[in-house]
């Protein structure tokens, strides 16, 4: 997007709607902490129970969490926006100062002078032809400063014009901010009564040898894509961590963004959106270094390794691991590079 048009144009009512983004967000958590499934306090449930709660509740919190990453890279890209503003402004305000000092040195050079008035021109005119010849100086310098006063005016108006949106993205960005430090404590706390679930169910975690439980990547492509799933592959094992896109811990789509990154590919860190910045292919056409998007509404990203393999950042108190392509619930496939 061209820079002018991100700085200076920020409808009121897309700012609106980014709050009541947030306030949805915040909303679907508390429901979701009200209506999550709760451990049977009568017997030890089995881990096959405990994981299907696990799921139950991770695919409630994992599109919060998503969502929140596109909040977070709105916020991002205001905050550019301003600083981008505010290199515009201080250019225009130096110029203005220069302005400001040219008119304060003329107005200082008529009082010097004498020559503030038409009627020191009179006075001290020697012949008519004196009084003329001073009558036309004092008049361009009199135009000279009307429209060094004029211009002075103008920049000031251009100044104030883009102080607006600069204004009006500060007080969006702190309101906005505010409202992310209670979303973000609110999925930590989730976050950590997940992770005892999961604790319960296998203790302090897998091996490495059922994180990678065969070659990986299965087959490699060669040009972009091998770069792109060789990275991922040596990822396996760092832990997931909720809006981390490395490079000591991953969430999904911040794994798969890093991935293409590498092969100079640039891709949002959220699934929904990178799902919408690539062309679509078939299952049939799948090939290493294609991204794989679950559920419905999308909230998980894996990538494609080959040979009915992905990797991908599943869930808290999980790591990077391999899983088959089906382990969840398709809603479609994409290439991010030819």
């Amino acid at each position: 997007m061209d820079e002018h048009t991100v700085a200076g144009a920020q409808h009121p009512r897309r700012r609106t709607s980014h709050r009541a983004v947030i306030l949805s967000i915040l909303a679907t958590l508390t429901l979701a902490a009200f209506l999550a499934p709760a451990v049977d306090a009568h017997a030890d449930p089995t881990p096959a129970e405990i994981e299907a709660q696990l799921d139950e509740a991770w695919n409630k919190i994992e599109p919060v969490i998503e969502q929140y990453n596109q909040v977070h890279t709105q916020l991002e890209k205001k905050q550019a926006a301003v600083k981008a503003l505010q290199q515009q402004i201080a250019p225009l305000q130096l110029e203005v100062d220069l302005a400001m000092q040219k008119t304060s040195i003329i107005a200082a050079q008529y009082y010097k002078g004498g020559g503030a008035s038409t009627l020191n021109a009179l006075l001290n005119s020697g012949s008519p032809a004196d009084l003329a010849d001073q009558l036309s100086v004092l008049d361009q310098m009199a135009r000279a400063e009307r429209a060094s006063v004029a211009n002075v005016e103008r920049l000031k108006g251009q100044l104030e014009a883009k102080k607006e949106p600069i204004d009006a993205l500060v007080a969006d960005l702190s309101a906005q901010d505010k409202q992310l430090v209670t979303l973000k404590k609110t999925i930590d706390a989730e976050i950590e009564r997940l992770n005892g679930l999961r604790l319960k169910a296998y203790g302090q975690g897998d091996a490495l040898g059922a994180w990678r439980p065969v070659a990986c990547p299965q087959s490699d492509p060669g040009g972009k894509a091998s770069i792109a799933i060789n990275w991922a592959c040596h990822q396996i094992g760092k832990p997931y961590k909720w809006a981390s896109a490395g490079p000591n811990s991953f969430d999904c789509s911040g794994l798969t963004m890093m991935a293409w990154k590498q092969a100079g590919v640039s891709l949002p860190h959220q699934s929904a959106e990178q799902r919408t910045v690539m062309p679509a292919v078939s299952e049939s056409s799948l090939r290493p270094g294609d991204l794989i998007f679950y559920f419905n509404p999308v909230h998980h990203v894996a990538i494609y390794v080959g040979n009915g393999w992905v990797v991908n950042a599943p869930r808290v108190g999980d790591h990077v691991r391999m899983a088959r392509v089906h382990d969840w619930p398709v809603r479609s496939y994409g290439r991010p590079a030819p």
